[in-house]
């Protein structure tokens, strides 16, 4: 109610400016002031409870006896929004700016009603005139840009945008999408190349053109760009793209991870280029433990990535390298980064297996079945560990409960399923059968495995 009154006070001084000088006849002047301040009230009030039409009436009573008043234009604008009489808001919206073109929110009234009726050409000057009050707006006139396919506008605008602070995601969406575009890949890396010999003290076009290849997959032609950045100004946060393989051929691990810290703190640097940069050094931790403290550090920076868990691809990493111990380490991160890695889960479970860690095969497949009782693999792990542990009884009763779901199994649903999957499901239920005498089951089983095999 305070806002409402004091905004109420603000839109009386604005609209009653007499009331502050001193006139002729003062009796019949304040009588005016009176019918105005009630209609004025009146359709405020009946906007407040959205009687537009009894609003539109209340105040058309004020700008009769002030046709001048912009104010006055301005509320009549808002009412005819609110009923969507588009026309007559715009009229009113445009009168109330010929009156007072400094009001930035006479200026907005105009941009809500092409923007409701999509006329996007017609917001374009309104919103470059609303970018006076307030640089913001850019967002908003990039997007009218690309609505109105003016390309070549949104791209520059873009570019000036990028060079004064961060881009939001939405405009590094668009930026992307006109650099996939043919019309300006080779004509921006040619401008971009120029203005680097023209000035090479310049960061942002090497920042530009290393994003430029970046989105184009070219990684080896942006380390290129981010050495001679480095040349040029070894201070800039893109230079340390290339400082650190240039650590880390100086076997210089100290530096080497100061240097990746900095490009994975740098909210600009494409996730291609962090990417780059971490697998380097991971490499060079391998050969060098001590720094796999580090990579532990550096995990978390992607927990973002909708496309790559980093966690599982280390894991994967150390187990190609036969470092089961780490291998377990870091798929149990993965894990717990994403619980709906089904993947990652039964990986993790072939790890434990060739661990021969059992118990914990056991547990885990369980605990995983839980929240996924449709994926066979479960079944299987869990089986085949309860199998090895002797306990052929669960082994059997758990492999059984999976059956139906290896029925309509192939290897089109999973990349690490086959034929000879199902075999082994199969082999493990005859295990089971076997110790605890089911010589009808496990005739049952054999025969199943044997169809597989043919």
């Amino acid at each position: 109610m305070k806002k409402i009154i004091l905004f109420s006070v603000l839109i009386i001084l604005l609209c009653f400016p007499n009331l502050l000088l001193a006139q002729e006849n003062p009796d019949a002047i304040a009588l005016v002031d009176d019918q105005l301040e009630n209609n004025f009230y009146e359709a405020v009030k009946q906007r407040g409870i959205e009687n537009y039409d009894k609003a539109i009436v209340a105040i058309q009573k004020c700008i009769e006896k002030e046709p001048k008043n912009a104010a006055f234009q301005y509320e009549l604008g808002k009412n005819y929004l609110s009923l969507k009489n588009y026309v007559d808001a715009e009229n009113a919206f445009k009168k109330a700016v010929e009156l007072d073109n400094k009001q930035r929110w006479y200026w907005n009234g105009l941009y809500d009603v092409y923007y409701q009726t999509r006329d996007y050409q017609k917001s374009i000057p309104i919103v470059e005139k609303l970018i006076e009050f307030d640089e913001n707006m850019k967002e908003d006139l990039v997007s009218l840009y690309m609505n109105t396919n003016q390309h070549g506008k949104a791209f520059e605008l873009l570019k000036n945008m990028e060079a004064k602070s961060k881009l939001s995601s939405t405009m590094e969406f668009y930026k992307l999408k006109l650099q996939e575009s043919n019309a300006y890949t080779k004509p921006q890396k040619e401008q971009l190349e120029e203005a680097i010999k023209k000035n090479p003290k310049d960061e942002q076009n090497y920042i530009d053109l290393i994003v430029l290849y970046s989105s184009f997959n070219q990684e080896d032609k942006a380390f290129e760009v981010a050495k001679q950045l480095e040349k040029e100004i070894p201070n800039s946060d893109w230079a340390h793209v290339s400082l650190v393989k240039f650590h880390l051929n100086n076997n210089d691990g100290e530096n080497a991870s100061k240097s990746m810290f900095k490009v994975l703190d740098n909210n600009r640097m494409d996730l291609k280029i962090k990417h780059r940069v971490f697998n380097e050094f991971l490499i060079f931790a391998v050969k060098n433990p001590t720094y796999l403290k580090d990579i532990d550090k550096a995990i978390p920076y992607f927990n973002d990535d909708k496309e790559i868990n980093v966690a599982k691809e280390v894991a994967k990493f150390f187990w190609k390298k036969n470092d089961l111990e780490k291998t377990v380490y870091y798929f149990e991160k993965g894990i717990k980064k994403n619980s709906d890695d089904v993947e990652a889960m039964e990986l993790y479970l072939e790890v434990l297996i060739q661990k021969q860690d059992f118990q914990l095969v056991t547990i885990k497949a369980e605990d995983y079945l839980e929240s996924f009782p449709t994926q066979v693999g479960f079944y299987f792990y869990a089986g085949l560990g309860y199998n090895q542990l002797k306990e052929y009884k669960k082994a059997k009763t758990i492999l059984e409960n999976g059956l139906d779901f290896v029925v309509e199994f192939n290897a089109s649903e999973s990349g690490i399923y086959n034929n000879r999957f199902n075999a082994n499901f199969y082999k493990q239920l005859i295990i089971s059968c076997e110790n605890l005498n089911d010589i009808a089951k496990k005739q049952v089983y054999t025969n199943k495995l044997k169809q597989l095999q043919k």
